[in-house]
């Protein structure tokens, strides 16, 4: 009998020849290491009335998970900025967060001269580029993190620095107490879901397997609510399919009514329900009602439930899990994870319209 592919895994490491598995594999270390990088950081700023988290893409996840296991335990407000502007209210009170793992983001550039432009309070988290260059120049602090790698693959330099910035700054606690738990359980879903165990044993390889070709939905709620748009976002760069992400309650005022009638298109798509042995039982009713409808019409479905107990644990393993998923995916669909065509073709064509050189140009002003 032939041995399936996914428990192959030269045959794995054949067809993902850039390695985006490794990045799976030694997830922990990069954690690890992000966490010690991190404690370099100084804080002298006074407390903010806000706090905007500025990126795009792999760069603005770790922004959008800080601001949902945040939820419950700040008292000022954030706010996460995928645009070339910041929004109205941003002055001096507030405190701007660039996060550019290349350094290099043409709309996190623009925001960030926007925030020297308003005498915001900025500290920036990048690999090098622009967004250093102008750092060093106007003294803006900074922390520089490794560089060299996809930035989707940095998430842990993008987001534990930022956990640990707020603990610095005294606007939240326990961060490395939590931080702990989360690397020991993440070393553990590494070794659940790596290439060495096989399918029978491996949640991220036996749900790619029986995805086959469907595009993937990853459903959320609460904190996990980000773990849902970071799966989705993987799928769409590993995997380089469509996918989609929604979370619970709201889905259940519009996405379910999208699913009616919908008949054979149903069988292209498949779901993923993210489970919490802690959800509340309004949540519960709610997953589980909308899961038998989208059964009863034929969708593929899968619960993943969460390990952990601490919140960042749970968001962390979680996210690994869905990593190792999209790349198994990328794997038998016959894709290499790494190359993103697409988005570095549209970055090619947008430099002909000197925006970015601009924006880089006003930087480099010794008065934005």
């Amino acid at each position: 009998m032939t041995k399936p592919i996914l428990d192959d895994p030269e045959k794995i490491r054949a067809i993902d020849k850039s390695g985006m598995i490794d990045f799976c594999i030694n997830a922990t270390s990069h954690y690890r290491n992000a966490a010690e990088i991190a404690q370099k950081i100084q804080v002298n700023n006074p407390q903010p009335d806000s706090i905007i988290i500025v990126g795009m893409g792999g760069s603005a996840i770790g922004g959008e998970l800080v601001k949902d296991w945040a939820r419950d335990k700040l008292k000022i407000p954030i706010e996460i900025n995928r645009d070339y502007h910041l929004p109205a209210y941003a002055d001096k009170k507030t405190l701007v967060l660039v996060s550019s793992y290349s350094g290099d983001t043409e709309e996190t550039l623009s925001a960030f001269l926007d925030a020297l432009k308003r005498g915001c309070m900025i500290f920036c988290l990048t690999s090098g580029g622009a967004v250093l260059t102008a750092a060093k120049k106007h003294k803006v602090p900074y922390l520089q993190v490794p560089g060299n790698m996809p930035p989707r693959a940095a998430l842990p330099y993008m987001l534990v620095p930022l956990l640990i910035y707020l603990q610095k700054a005294g606007l939240a606690k326990n961060v490395e107490e939590e931080l702990g738990e989360a690397f020991a359980l993440i070393e553990k879903i590494s070794k659940e879901n790596g290439i060495d165990t096989p399918m029978v044993e491996n949640f991220a390889k036996n749900t790619a397997n029986y995805m086959g070709d469907s595009a993937p939905c990853a459903y959320g709620f609460g904190v996990y609510r980000s773990v849902a748009q970071r799966f989705k976002q993987q799928f769409n760069e590993n995997s380089k399919t469509v996918a989609k992400w929604e979370y619970f309650p709201e889905l259940n005022h519009n996405e379910i009514v999208g699913w009616e009638g919908r008949g054979e298109q149903c069988r292209w798509f498949s779901v993923i329900f993210i489970r919490d042995k802690a959800e509340p039982i309004e949540i519960e009713t709610r997953i589980e009602t909308t899961k038998s409808i989208m059964e009863r019409i034929g969708l593929i479905t899968f619960d993943l439930e969460v390990q952990g107990e601490c919140t960042l644990a749970k968001m962390l393993s979680t996210i690994l899990v869905g990593d190792f998923l999209s790349v198994y995916l990328a794997v038998l669909r016959g894709t290499d994870p790494v190359p993103v065509l697409t988005i570095n073709h549209l970055k090619e064509t947008l430099k002909e319209n000197g925006i970015r050189d601009k924006i880089i140009s006003d930087l480099e002003k010794n008065t934005p």
